[in-house]
Protein backbone atom coordinates (compact mmCIF):
# COMPACT_ATOMS: atom_id res chain seq x y z
CA UNK A 1 0.00 0.00 0.00
CA UNK A 2 1.45 3.18 -1.27
CA UNK A 3 2.31 6.02 1.55
CA UNK A 4 0.32 8.94 1.99
CA UNK A 5 0.76 12.04 0.85
CA UNK A 6 0.68 15.13 2.93
CA UNK A 7 0.44 18.68 1.20
CA UNK A 8 -1.06 20.50 4.12
CA UNK A 9 2.01 22.03 4.84
CA UNK A 10 0.30 25.58 5.53
CA UNK A 11 -1.71 24.18 8.09
CA UNK A 12 1.52 22.62 10.15
CA UNK A 13 4.48 20.89 9.35
CA UNK A 14 6.28 17.45 10.41
CA UNK A 15 8.68 18.93 12.94
CA UNK A 16 12.31 18.85 11.97
CA UNK A 17 15.09 16.16 13.48
CA UNK A 18 16.66 19.64 14.73
CA UNK A 19 13.69 20.40 16.45
CA UNK A 20 13.03 17.21 18.26
CA UNK A 21 16.68 16.86 19.47
CA UNK A 22 16.71 20.02 20.82
CA UNK A 23 13.31 19.04 22.77
CA UNK A 24 14.50 15.80 24.05
CA UNK A 25 17.53 17.36 25.94
CA UNK A 26 15.72 20.25 27.15
CA UNK A 27 13.44 17.55 28.29
CA UNK A 28 16.23 16.23 30.23
CA UNK A 29 16.32 19.68 32.57
CA UNK A 30 14.26 20.24 35.58
CA UNK A 31 14.88 23.82 36.45
CA UNK A 32 12.34 26.04 36.01
CA UNK A 33 14.00 29.16 33.74
CA UNK A 34 13.31 32.02 36.22
CA UNK A 35 15.11 29.84 39.18
CA UNK A 36 18.64 31.27 39.57
CA UNK A 37 20.08 28.26 40.73
CA UNK A 38 22.19 26.35 38.12
CA UNK A 39 19.11 24.28 36.80
CA UNK A 40 17.36 27.62 36.51
CA UNK A 41 20.07 29.03 34.55
CA UNK A 42 20.83 25.85 32.32
CA UNK A 43 16.78 25.90 31.46
CA UNK A 44 17.02 30.33 30.61
CA UNK A 45 20.01 29.36 28.71
CA UNK A 46 18.02 27.44 26.23
CA UNK A 47 15.37 30.15 26.32
CA UNK A 48 17.58 33.05 25.64
CA UNK A 49 19.35 30.81 22.86
CA UNK A 50 16.19 30.41 21.37
CA UNK A 51 15.34 34.36 21.72
CA UNK A 52 18.53 35.51 19.92
CA UNK A 53 18.14 32.94 17.25
CA UNK A 54 14.66 34.17 16.52
CA UNK A 55 15.69 37.96 16.95
CA UNK A 56 19.23 37.02 14.19
CA UNK A 57 17.02 35.62 12.18
CA UNK A 58 14.24 39.01 11.50
CA UNK A 59 16.01 41.54 12.28
CA UNK A 60 15.40 42.13 15.77
CA UNK A 61 17.13 42.44 19.26
CA UNK A 62 16.37 39.29 21.61
CA UNK A 63 15.18 41.61 24.53
CA UNK A 64 12.45 42.67 21.92
CA UNK A 65 11.16 39.19 21.37
CA UNK A 66 8.21 37.72 23.47
CA UNK A 67 7.54 34.01 23.46
CA UNK A 68 3.71 33.26 23.43
CA UNK A 69 1.80 29.75 23.45
CA UNK A 70 0.79 30.13 19.80
CA UNK A 71 0.49 32.56 16.68
CA UNK A 72 -2.93 33.55 17.51
CA UNK A 73 -1.92 34.58 21.12
CA UNK A 74 1.29 36.44 19.72
CA UNK A 75 -1.62 38.29 17.84
CA UNK A 76 -3.62 39.28 20.24
CA UNK A 77 -0.86 40.43 22.67
CA UNK A 78 0.22 42.57 19.52
CA UNK A 79 -3.34 44.18 19.10
CA UNK A 80 -3.34 46.06 21.74
CA UNK A 81 -5.08 49.66 22.18
CA UNK A 82 -2.48 50.97 24.55
CA UNK A 83 0.24 51.01 22.31
CA UNK A 84 1.38 54.31 21.00
CA UNK A 85 2.59 55.67 17.32
CA UNK A 86 5.51 57.11 16.35
CA UNK A 87 4.08 60.73 16.42
CA UNK A 88 4.33 59.72 20.86
CA UNK A 89 0.44 59.51 20.44
CA UNK A 90 -1.38 56.48 20.79
CA UNK A 91 -3.09 54.07 18.64
CA UNK A 92 -7.16 54.73 19.09
CA UNK A 93 -8.35 52.28 16.47
CA UNK A 94 -7.35 48.89 14.70
CA UNK A 95 -7.04 48.62 10.55
CA UNK A 96 -6.94 44.89 8.80
CA UNK A 97 -6.69 43.93 5.66
CA UNK A 98 -9.86 41.80 4.89
CA UNK A 99 -7.40 38.27 4.12
CA UNK A 100 -6.27 38.20 7.50
CA UNK A 101 -6.33 34.97 9.80
CA UNK A 102 -9.53 34.97 11.94
CA UNK A 103 -7.04 35.49 14.91
CA UNK A 104 -6.54 39.10 13.67
CA UNK A 105 -10.06 39.32 12.02
CA UNK A 106 -11.07 39.05 16.08
CA UNK A 107 -9.09 42.48 16.67
CA UNK A 108 -7.47 41.65 19.99
CA UNK A 109 -8.41 44.14 22.49
CA UNK A 110 -9.51 46.97 20.63
CA UNK A 111 -13.71 47.24 20.78
CA UNK A 112 -15.88 46.30 17.66
CA UNK A 113 -16.42 50.01 16.91
CA UNK A 114 -12.79 50.72 16.69
CA UNK A 115 -11.56 48.25 13.89
CA UNK A 116 -12.15 48.87 10.39
CA UNK A 117 -11.34 46.56 7.26
CA UNK A 118 -9.28 47.40 3.90
CA UNK A 119 -10.14 46.15 0.42
CA UNK A 120 -8.07 43.74 -1.00
CA UNK A 121 -7.73 43.55 -4.74
CA UNK A 122 -9.32 40.71 -6.96
CA UNK A 123 -5.62 39.13 -6.76
CA UNK A 124 -6.31 39.16 -3.08
CA UNK A 125 -3.55 42.00 -2.38
CA UNK A 126 -4.15 44.82 -0.26
CA UNK A 127 -5.73 48.23 -1.84
CA UNK A 128 -2.98 50.38 -0.89
CA UNK A 129 -5.45 53.19 -2.05
CA UNK A 130 -8.20 52.03 0.03
CA UNK A 131 -5.75 52.23 3.37
CA UNK A 132 -4.28 55.52 2.62
CA UNK A 133 -7.93 56.56 2.42
CA UNK A 134 -9.25 54.83 5.91
CA UNK A 135 -5.49 56.77 7.44
CA UNK A 136 -6.83 60.01 6.66
CA UNK A 137 -10.29 59.64 7.76
CA UNK A 138 -9.07 59.36 11.70
CA UNK A 139 -6.98 59.40 14.39
CA UNK A 140 -3.56 57.32 14.56
CA UNK A 141 -4.22 53.51 13.90
CA UNK A 142 -2.71 50.26 14.39
CA UNK A 143 -2.46 48.64 11.11
CA UNK A 144 -2.62 44.68 10.85
CA UNK A 145 -1.07 43.37 7.57
CA UNK A 146 -0.17 39.91 6.87
CA UNK A 147 2.98 39.37 4.89
CA UNK A 148 1.61 36.37 3.09
CA UNK A 149 -1.77 34.92 2.81
CA UNK A 150 -1.86 31.24 4.13
CA UNK A 151 -4.74 30.34 1.81
CA UNK A 152 -3.65 31.90 -1.66
CA UNK A 153 -0.16 32.39 -1.31
CA UNK A 154 -0.26 35.99 -2.20
CA UNK A 155 3.00 38.02 -0.76
CA UNK A 156 1.56 41.30 0.22
CA UNK A 157 2.64 45.16 0.20
CA UNK A 158 3.71 45.73 3.83
CA UNK A 159 7.00 47.82 3.16
CA UNK A 160 4.52 50.00 1.10
CA UNK A 161 1.78 50.00 3.35
CA UNK A 162 4.54 50.95 6.57
CA UNK A 163 5.32 54.26 4.44
CA UNK A 164 1.75 54.85 4.53
CA UNK A 165 1.18 54.10 8.28
CA UNK A 166 3.51 55.35 9.58
CA UNK A 167 3.38 59.08 7.60
CA UNK A 168 -0.21 58.72 9.43
CA UNK A 169 1.19 58.68 12.60
CA UNK A 170 0.44 54.53 13.33
CA UNK A 171 1.94 51.57 13.58
CA UNK A 172 2.70 48.32 11.75
CA UNK A 173 1.62 44.53 12.57
CA UNK A 174 2.89 41.88 10.33
CA UNK A 175 1.85 38.68 10.53
CA UNK A 176 4.78 36.72 9.42
CA UNK A 177 3.49 33.82 10.47
CA UNK A 178 3.32 31.84 7.01
CA UNK A 179 6.54 34.35 5.48
CA UNK A 180 8.97 33.12 7.79
CA UNK A 181 11.12 29.65 6.21
CA UNK A 182 9.69 30.57 3.35
CA UNK A 183 10.73 34.32 2.17
CA UNK A 184 13.14 36.56 3.74
CA UNK A 185 12.00 38.93 5.96
CA UNK A 186 13.30 41.31 8.06
CA UNK A 187 11.33 43.23 10.47
CA UNK A 188 13.07 46.79 9.63
CA UNK A 189 13.28 45.95 6.05
CA UNK A 190 9.77 45.91 5.94
CA UNK A 191 9.15 48.50 7.97
CA UNK A 192 7.33 46.38 10.99
CA UNK A 193 6.61 47.85 14.38
CA UNK A 194 5.22 43.96 15.72
CA UNK A 195 5.63 40.86 13.83
CA UNK A 196 4.54 37.27 14.52
CA UNK A 197 5.41 34.24 14.13
CA UNK A 198 4.66 30.16 14.92
CA UNK A 199 6.83 27.53 15.47
CA UNK A 200 4.83 24.87 14.00
CA UNK A 201 4.85 26.63 10.67
CA UNK A 202 8.77 26.23 10.19
CA UNK A 203 8.75 22.69 11.40
CA UNK A 204 9.02 23.59 15.17
CA UNK A 205 6.40 21.67 17.61
CA UNK A 206 2.99 23.00 17.86
CA UNK A 207 1.90 25.18 20.99
CA UNK A 208 5.01 27.85 20.66
CA UNK A 209 4.79 31.14 18.90
CA UNK A 210 6.31 34.52 19.44
CA UNK A 211 5.91 38.39 19.05
CA UNK A 212 8.60 40.41 17.89
CA UNK A 213 8.50 44.16 18.21
CA UNK A 214 11.13 46.82 16.99
CA UNK A 215 13.13 48.89 19.49
CA UNK A 216 11.59 51.84 21.21
CA UNK A 217 7.70 50.73 20.91
CA UNK A 218 6.33 51.36 24.12
CA UNK A 219 2.49 50.96 25.80
CA UNK A 220 2.48 47.33 24.77
CA UNK A 221 0.03 45.72 27.62
CA UNK A 222 0.28 42.18 28.49
CA UNK A 223 -2.72 39.96 27.90
CA UNK A 224 -1.30 37.32 30.77
CA UNK A 225 -0.31 39.13 34.08
CA UNK A 226 0.64 37.72 37.16
CA UNK A 227 4.49 36.95 36.85
CA UNK A 228 7.51 38.92 35.25
CA UNK A 229 7.94 36.20 32.69
CA UNK A 230 9.47 37.95 29.08
CA UNK A 231 10.53 41.43 30.77
CA UNK A 232 6.80 41.65 32.02
CA UNK A 233 5.38 41.24 28.87
CA UNK A 234 3.50 37.91 28.96
CA UNK A 235 3.23 36.25 32.45
CA UNK A 236 3.75 32.27 32.69
CA UNK A 237 6.50 29.90 32.96
CA UNK A 238 7.79 29.13 29.68
CA UNK A 239 7.44 26.60 27.61
CA UNK A 240 11.36 25.69 27.77
CA UNK A 241 11.38 22.42 25.61
CA UNK A 242 9.04 24.21 23.05
CA UNK A 243 11.04 27.68 22.92
CA UNK A 244 14.15 25.12 22.53
CA UNK A 245 12.26 23.30 19.54
CA UNK A 246 11.63 26.70 17.96
CA UNK A 247 15.00 28.35 18.10
CA UNK A 248 16.30 25.07 16.58
CA UNK A 249 13.70 25.39 13.54
CA UNK A 250 14.36 28.79 12.70
CA UNK A 251 17.76 28.08 12.61
CA UNK A 252 17.07 24.85 10.25
CA UNK A 253 14.62 26.56 8.24
CA UNK A 254 16.88 29.47 6.97
CA UNK A 255 19.71 27.48 6.32
CA UNK A 256 17.88 25.33 3.88
CA UNK A 257 15.64 28.46 2.64
CA UNK A 258 17.53 29.36 -0.56
CA UNK A 259 17.71 25.87 -1.19
CA UNK A 260 14.06 24.60 -0.44
CA UNK A 261 12.17 27.86 -1.82
CA UNK A 262 14.22 27.05 -5.89
CA UNK A 263 12.91 23.52 -5.54
CA UNK A 264 9.20 24.02 -4.48
CA UNK A 265 8.36 27.08 -7.32
CA UNK A 266 9.00 24.63 -9.80
CA UNK A 267 6.99 21.97 -7.87
CA UNK A 268 4.13 24.36 -7.29
CA UNK A 269 4.48 25.77 -10.59
CA UNK A 270 4.20 22.01 -11.93
CA UNK A 271 1.11 21.16 -9.85
CA UNK A 272 -0.51 24.54 -10.89
CA UNK A 273 -0.16 23.84 -14.53
CA UNK A 274 -1.65 20.17 -14.28
CA UNK A 275 -4.49 20.94 -11.99
CA UNK A 276 -5.57 23.60 -14.60
CA UNK A 277 -5.87 21.18 -16.94
CA UNK A 278 -8.14 18.87 -15.43
CA UNK A 279 -11.81 19.33 -15.28
CA UNK A 280 -11.31 23.48 -15.61
CA UNK A 281 -9.42 24.24 -12.90
CA UNK A 282 -8.55 27.54 -11.91
CA UNK A 283 -5.42 28.62 -9.53
CA UNK A 284 -6.21 31.66 -7.84
CA UNK A 285 -3.72 34.64 -7.11
CA UNK A 286 -1.94 33.69 -10.33
CA UNK A 287 -0.53 36.93 -11.33
CA UNK A 288 0.70 38.17 -8.28
CA UNK A 289 3.52 36.89 -6.32
CA UNK A 290 3.07 34.06 -4.44
CA UNK A 291 4.96 31.65 -1.66
CA UNK A 292 6.86 29.33 -3.50
CA UNK A 293 4.64 26.54 -1.63
CA UNK A 294 1.06 26.78 -2.28
CA UNK A 295 -1.83 26.51 -4.68
CA UNK A 296 -5.39 27.38 -4.01
CA UNK A 297 -7.87 26.09 -6.46
CA UNK A 298 -11.24 25.38 -7.48
CA UNK A 299 -13.38 24.29 -10.50
CA UNK A 300 -16.95 25.07 -11.76
CA UNK A 301 -19.20 22.76 -9.32
CA UNK A 302 -16.63 21.56 -6.73
CA UNK A 303 -17.66 21.13 -3.00
CA UNK A 304 -14.53 21.72 -0.93
CA UNK A 305 -15.45 19.13 1.78
CA UNK A 306 -16.55 16.65 -0.75
CA UNK A 307 -13.27 17.46 -2.69
CA UNK A 308 -10.93 17.16 0.84
CA UNK A 309 -12.46 13.89 1.40
CA UNK A 310 -12.22 12.41 -1.63
CA UNK A 311 -8.30 13.29 -1.70
CA UNK A 312 -8.12 11.96 1.62
CA UNK A 313 -9.48 8.75 0.39
CA UNK A 314 -6.83 8.76 -2.32
CA UNK A 315 -4.13 8.82 0.30
CA UNK A 316 -3.72 12.52 -0.28
CA UNK A 317 -3.86 15.02 2.43
CA UNK A 318 -5.31 18.91 1.71
CA UNK A 319 -7.36 21.18 2.48
CA UNK A 320 -10.00 23.43 2.03
CA UNK A 321 -7.87 26.73 3.59
CA UNK A 322 -7.73 27.87 7.18
CA UNK A 323 -6.81 24.90 9.65
CA UNK A 324 -8.09 27.07 12.55
CA UNK A 325 -12.02 26.08 12.06
CA UNK A 326 -12.49 23.02 14.69
CA UNK A 327 -12.36 20.23 11.78
CA UNK A 328 -14.94 22.06 9.37
CA UNK A 329 -15.13 22.98 6.33
CA UNK A 330 -15.97 26.40 5.66
CA UNK A 331 -16.59 29.00 2.79
CA UNK A 332 -13.39 30.69 2.11
CA UNK A 333 -13.74 34.15 3.50
CA UNK A 334 -10.07 35.04 1.72
CA UNK A 335 -12.01 34.48 -1.56
CA UNK A 336 -15.42 36.38 -0.42
CA UNK A 337 -13.21 39.57 -0.05
CA UNK A 338 -11.45 39.13 -3.23
CA UNK A 339 -14.93 39.37 -4.60
CA UNK A 340 -15.97 35.52 -5.56
CA UNK A 341 -18.65 34.39 -4.90
CA UNK A 342 -20.12 31.97 -2.46
CA UNK A 343 -20.47 29.24 -4.62
CA UNK A 344 -16.93 29.83 -5.73
CA UNK A 345 -15.35 30.64 -2.19
CA UNK A 346 -17.49 26.91 -0.98
CA UNK A 347 -14.89 24.85 -3.34
CA UNK A 348 -11.60 26.00 -2.93
CA UNK A 349 -9.02 23.37 -2.19
CA UNK A 350 -5.54 24.97 -1.13
CA UNK A 351 -2.36 22.29 -1.44
CA UNK A 352 0.83 23.46 0.13
CA UNK A 353 4.14 21.62 0.02
CA UNK A 354 7.30 21.80 2.21
CA UNK A 355 10.43 20.75 2.47
CA UNK A 356 10.06 16.70 1.80
CA UNK A 357 7.53 17.36 -1.17
CA UNK A 358 8.73 15.00 -3.88
CA UNK A 359 7.84 14.90 -7.63
CA UNK A 360 6.83 11.84 -7.19
CA UNK A 361 4.01 13.20 -4.63
CA UNK A 362 2.84 15.98 -7.26
CA UNK A 363 2.36 13.22 -9.64
CA UNK A 364 -0.16 11.30 -7.11
CA UNK A 365 -1.67 14.70 -6.32
CA UNK A 366 -2.58 15.35 -9.68
CA UNK A 367 -3.74 11.91 -10.71
CA UNK A 368 -5.59 12.05 -7.43
CA UNK A 369 -7.53 15.19 -8.79
CA UNK A 370 -8.04 14.03 -12.73
CA UNK A 371 -10.30 10.64 -11.01
CA UNK A 372 -11.78 12.93 -8.80
CA UNK A 373 -12.59 15.52 -11.28
CA UNK A 374 -13.87 13.29 -13.38
CA UNK A 375 -16.20 11.17 -10.88
CA UNK A 376 -17.20 14.62 -8.19
CA UNK A 377 -17.86 16.90 -11.61
CA UNK A 378 -19.41 14.73 -14.07
CA UNK A 379 -22.81 15.95 -15.33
Amino acid sequence: MPSRVYLDWNATTPLRAEARAAMLAAYELIGNPSSVHAEGREARRLVEDARSSLAAAVGALPRNVVFTSAGTEANALALSPGLRGRSGEPVRRLLVSAVEHASVLAGGRFPAGDIGQIRVTRSGVVDLDHLRALLADGPPALVSIMAANNETGALQPVAEAAGLVHEAGGLLHVDAIQALGKIAFNINAVGGDLATFSAHKIGGPKGVGALVVTEGLTGLEPVLRGGGQELGRRAGTENVAGIAGLGAAVKAALQALPEDAERMTSLRDRLGNGLRCIAGATVFAEDVERLSNTVLFTAPGLKAETAVIGFDLEGIAVSSGSACSSGKVQPSHVLSAMGYDATVAQGAVRLSLGWSTEPDDINRALEAWRKLGNTLLRG
